[in-house]
Order: structure tokens, then sequence, then C-alpha cells
């Protein structure tokens, strides 16, 4: 796998998952000295220049999860009031990219987010009323809640928590990420069972 489909997860000092960042990110805050510490396993050996004094090589090891100092430009907050922002890739994921009304799994391309309670009818486009659904089954259930439609949901929507929304964003998310990541999930998220 080449390097620059990697992620290196970024946590703060406490180990309060934060966001997904390249290696170049990764490599500018081990050099600025903002890692406190890195854990998981060492991703990348990057090789800089010679020093003319030393002679000595530069060279860092880019570990697959960097805790640093602090939290800035992460866009997070540690706040109790944390929504994640609702995208559909991540919707998709939450759900297995399975249409919650049939059961089936689809590609991305083939699923649309369905409101619970139509929009029309004043239903919010929130998390705990949006699913995943295929677009024969959205076009079915139609602007109609799915008891008017006779439709089952065979799950019930949830908001993601910030360490559950870091993993939906995450690309490849390797195996010591993804434990790390399971820690911070709640113990009864429906994604323990999908993350292993």
């Amino acid at each position: 796998m080449h390097h620059r489909h990697l992620q290196v997860l970024r946590t703060d000092a406490s180990g309060m998952p934060l966001e997904w960042i390249g290696y170049q990110e990764a490599a500018k805050l081990y050099y600025l000295e903002q890692v406190a510490y890195g854990c998981g396993s060492i991703l990348f050996r990057l090789r800089g220049g010679v020093n003319a004094r030393t002679g000595q090589r530069s060279r860092i090891e880019v570990n697959s999860i960097v805790a640093t100092f602090g939290h800035a430009n992460s866009g997070y907050k540690i706040d109790l009031s944390y929504v994640p922002p609702l995208n559909n890739a991540a919707l998709f994921r939450r759900d297995g990219h399975i249409c919650l009304y049939c059961g089936n799994n689809f590609r991305h391309s083939e699923l649309s987010r369905d409101h619970i309670q139509p929009t029309s009818r004043g239903g919010s486009d929130t998390w705990n009323n949006v699913v995943t659904a295929c677009k024969r089954c959205n076009n079915h259930k139609a602007g109609r809640t799915p008891e008017e439609a006779k439709m089952q949901l065979l799950a019930i929507p949830f908001m993601p928590t910030h360490a559950e929304y870091i993993y939906l964003q995450g690309r490849r998310v390797l195996a010591d990420q993804m434990e790390f990541l399971k820690a911070h999930f709640p113990r009864k998220s429906p994604l323990h069972e999908r993350a292993s």
C-alpha cells in the first residue's frame, strides 16, 4: 500500500482522538516538537538532509497514532454539546452501507439519505432522524413515515460520538488505530461489532 493512502490518527496529550492527518503533517508536528508521544506501529521512516556540522542525516519515524500537545487546528473542542457534521459518507458508513429498509448492501452511488420524519412534515436533518436507504426504498417511502409506508426500520439511527465520527471519517483504519478508537466508543455502540 502506498504511503499517501495511510492516515495518522492525531490525539491530544490525554489520548482523546482529534483527527486524521497525512504523513507530511505528522512529520511537521514531529519536527516542531509538538508530539507528546507516539504509539501504534511505525508507519513511515522519513529521511532528511545531512547536517553539515555533525555529518548525520536527519530521520523521523512517524507512528500510526501521535499524541500532540493541545488540540489547536483540529476543529474539535471538548464540549458535551458537540454534534459531528452530518454528511452522506459518514452516514452510509455508520449504517454499514446497508439500506435500513430492505437490508441489502449497496455501493455509495446507489444509496441516499432518508429522513424518517420527512423534512416536508417538520422532520430535521439530524443524525437521529436520518438513515441510509437505497434509492428504490427511498423513492417508495417518498414523503411518508416508515409506518405510513409500511416499511420497517431495521436499526435505530444514532448520533456518533466524536471518537465514532473520527472512525467514520477514516479511509483505511489500521488495526492498532481501530483498537485505540474502539476504546473511546460507548460500551453499547453499534460500531463495536462492525469495526471488529
